[in-house]
């Protein structure tokens, strides 16, 4: 899995067809924006986020069991390793329920789509604002047809979805869906929001991040209309289905579209993708390598 993880990496920075790892760098070294100061901030801000993604998860996993912030650390960098090639990042899921015992990874692995989806609700939650001002904004050519046509298509297959779960019979691997439902009922509402604002700062911190990358490329942008463009870009990069080692193409593409309407140079644009790509994922997952290496699965306890 490791040497997979680095492999993918080193292709991805090797082989871009979008930004070549030469030009990048060159481009980085030419610009001398990024001093001791400006790097150790963005550091800083990386740390953050990954802070609050692993205090959400030691929230979130005190439901079923206590565990330190330590094992967190570990149990979070090294799913993030493992579901580097992945199609949506499914094999983070499968990657923290090895943590555990079999009578605990059933819950684990509901509590991790937990906190998924929360980021998601955020995600869409603030993009949806930021798309509609977008398109108020600057007047983008959208073909209203097709996409009232998508939304109606998305509503009815939710609608029979909904429908369909509510079906006491309907059970996935064996687990009937009337028990997901009891079980996420059964969470309290504080444990709700404590993941949400966790993922509400996490996302203030990646997107102010976007920004402050922003200003050291020289692109003169109010925070406001910035996070217009970003939180934009986050929802229409979220909801493209890929594999997590690709997340830099589908957000550069979908970044250089709409940043080119702001008048943003594709190279800045791509640039700043690939260095967030870098600091939020590449280097956590470096990190999250020694914790695969050193992975040993769990004893077997009576529960």
């Amino acid at each position: 899995m490791v040497v997979g993880a680095f492999y993918f990496i080193y292709n991805k920075l090797t082989t871009n067809h979008q930004l070549d790892f030469k030009v990048f760098s060159e481009f980085l070294s030419k610009n001398k924006i990024f001093s001791l100061k400006n790097i150790t901030f963005l550091f800083i801000l990386s740390s953050f986020n990954l802070f609050f993604e692993i205090a959400k998860w030691q929230n979130l996993v005190s439901i079923i069991k206590k565990i330190t912030f330590k094992e967190t650390l570990q149990q979070s960098l090294g799913s993030l390793t493992v579901s580097l090639f992945t199609p949506n990042r499914i094999g983070e899921y499968g990657a923290k329920a090895m943590f555990y015992v079999s009578g605990f990874q059933k819950k684990i692995v509901l509590l991790n789509f937990l906190g998924n989806m929360m980021q998601m609700l955020v995600t869409i939650c603030f993009g949806v604002f930021g798309l509609y001002y977008f398109i108020t904004k600057y007047q983008v050519d959208i073909n209203y047809h097709k996409s009232a046509r998508f939304l109606i298509i998305l509503v009815l297959i939710s609608t029979f979805t909904f429908w369909g779960l509510k079906k006491k019979e309907v059970t996935i691997k064996s687990i009937s869906i009337e028990k997901v439902l009891n079980f996420f009922k059964n969470i309290s509402f504080k444990k709700y929001l404590f993941c949400f604002n966790f993922s509400v700062l996490r996302y203030f911190i990646f997107s102010f991040q976007f920004y402050f990358l922003l200003q050291l490329f020289g692109v003169e942008v109010s925070y406001k209309n910035a996070m217009i463009v970003i939180s934009s870009m986050y929802l229409l990069a979220s909801i493209i289905p890929s594999i997590f080692i690709f997340d830099v193409i589908i957000k550069g593409s979908v970044a250089v579209y709409l940043f080119s309407i702001v008048g943003v140079n594709e190279l800045t644009t791509l640039s700043i993708v690939t260095f967030m790509w870098l600091l939020n994922f590449v280097f956590p997952s470096i990190i999250g390598s020694v914790f695969v290496l050193k992975f040993k699965l769990p004893k077997p306890v009576q529960l």
